[in-house]
This record gives structure tokens, sequence and C-alpha cells, in this order.
């Protein structure tokens, strides 16, 4: 099995390294195109207006001057060219991607661009900041990964649908277990501007957001990691809302009330 890794941390995180050794447990084909630079919160950007340069940083490994969306395009159109992976790996992200982390996450974005390249795929992420020691447990995904990785790809995925997996902020030993779940709602009170003055005294601004504990809907990927497991959702590529959807085939007319064609 060849197995492509990247991340949006960047090629020197440690997540990254963590992933490597979880990959390199399942095969010995294990390739790494990772960005150059932290490229958290990317979301799945392509670089189009100024071209892409890599550089090669060790066996088997290239660091991109790009998002993770352009590693994946870049590892698999480029880098294995002659035989594409069989599965992507993108992560271990430093911290968690839960609920709308989703549509910020450039580690989402790696998994979500092996999909549409047709390839299996699976983010990673590792849920930092609540342990009372500030310990961070890298030891759980590099425990419980593997296997982890091993019954997913055993199982039948539908098309256009990949596996975002979310690490508890717990010791391997601790877990409690492996949950499916869905996806989750934060609360966006949390979300504020920061604004903060250079030497000059000019203003410029930074994006925060406000640690809370929450008490989140049973079944969610944000309820599985305050009970201490494993998350695992299934996310799919087709943002279509069914319902809305047959809704408005049903309402909207065009002149003189002729009904819009329903496309399904």
């Amino acid at each position: 099995m060849r197995i492509l890794v990247t991340n949006d941390d960047g090629a020197g995180a440690h997540g990254l390294s963590v992933l490597h050794q979880i990959a390199k447990s399942l095969s010995d084909d294990v390739w790494i195109v990772a960005p150059e630079m932290n490229q958290s919160g990317a979301s799945h950007a392509l670089t189009l207006q100024v071209p892409l340069r890599y550089r090669e940083i060790g066996e088997r490994a290239f660091a991109v001057r790009g998002t993770p969306a352009d590693c994946v395009i870049m590892g698999v159109k480029h880098v294995l060219k002659d035989k594409a992976p069989d599965l992507v790996l993108s992560g271990v992200n430093h911290g968690a991607n839960l609920a709308e982390d989703v549509t910020y996450s450039g580690t989402i974005a790696g998994a979500m661009e092996g999909t549409l390249l047709g390839i299996r795929s699976i983010s990673m992420s590792l849920t930092i900041g609540f342990d009372p020691e500030g310990r961070q447990h890298w030891k759980a995904p590099l425990e419980h990964g593997p296997r982890l990785v091993e019954q997913l790809l055993a199982a039948d995925w539908p098309a256009m649908t990949f596996m975002n997996v979310n690490f508890p902020d717990l010791a391997p030993g601790d877990v409690k277990g492996i949950a499916a779940t869905r996806q989750g709602r934060r609360d966006q009170g949390g979300l504020h501007i920061e604004e903060r003055s250079d030497t000059w005294g000019d203003p410029y601004f930074w994006v925060g957001f406000e640690r809370r504990r929450a008490d989140p809907p049973p079944g969610t990927d944000l309820r599985a990691i305050a009970d201490g497991f494993i998350s695992v959702t299934p996310l799919h590529l087709n943002l279509t809302h069914e319902t809305a959807r047959e809704a408005l085939g049903r309402l909207l007319t065009l002149g003189g009330d002729k009904q819009l064609k329903d496309a399904g």
C-alpha cells in the first residue's frame, strides 16, 4: 500500500512526524509532501497566481511552498505520478478539528483533495489544551492510530466521502473507545476580534476563539471528545441540502408561473 502523508502545520511539525510513524507501521511505501510553512486555517485553498515550488527535505519527503491542497496535488500528480497513492493521511493536527472547524481546516482540506482525486483519505487531529497539567498526549494517536486506520480501510465508504478522526486530550490508556459521530456545532459567541497596536501606534488585529466548556448533544464529534472517545466522522463532499433542493423545485417558477425543472 502506497501512502501519501501531508498536514497543514508545516513540514517541521511534530504531528507530521507522528503521522509518518503511524503510516510506516502500515506500509513501507510512505511519502511525505507537506507545506513549507504553517498553513493552519487555509481550508481548501489552491495556489493559482504564483508558481508552486518544492524541495526535497529527506528520503521520500518534500516541502511545498503552498497549501495542503497544493501538496496533495503535487504529491499525486508529480511526485508520485508513476503510481498514485492508495491512501492519503493528513495530520496529525496540533489541535482538534471538530464541528465548524472542518470548513476552515487545512488538515481537513488535505483529505478533501485526496478524495477529489479518487483516493481514500483520512484526516487526523489531536485535541490539545484541556489537560490540567498542560500535557500533549501524542502517544494517543501513535498507539491507537494504526489499528483505527486498518479498521476504517476494511469498511465500505460511500463515494466522495472521507474520514475525519479526532483524538481526545488523554493518555492512550485513558481513551474510552471509538465513536462514529456527526459534525457538531459550537457556540460562536466565543469568536472575537482582538485589537492591538504596533510600535508606531497603528492598530492590527487577531481573530480569536475563547475556549469554553460546553454540553454538546449526544452523537456529535464534540460530545465524543468531551466524553473521552476518539471521534470518527464521515464527511461528504456533496454539500447539497436535498430537502431544501426539493422544496425549491416546488417553489421556484419562471415568468408565467412555468415551474422550474427538478434536476432530480
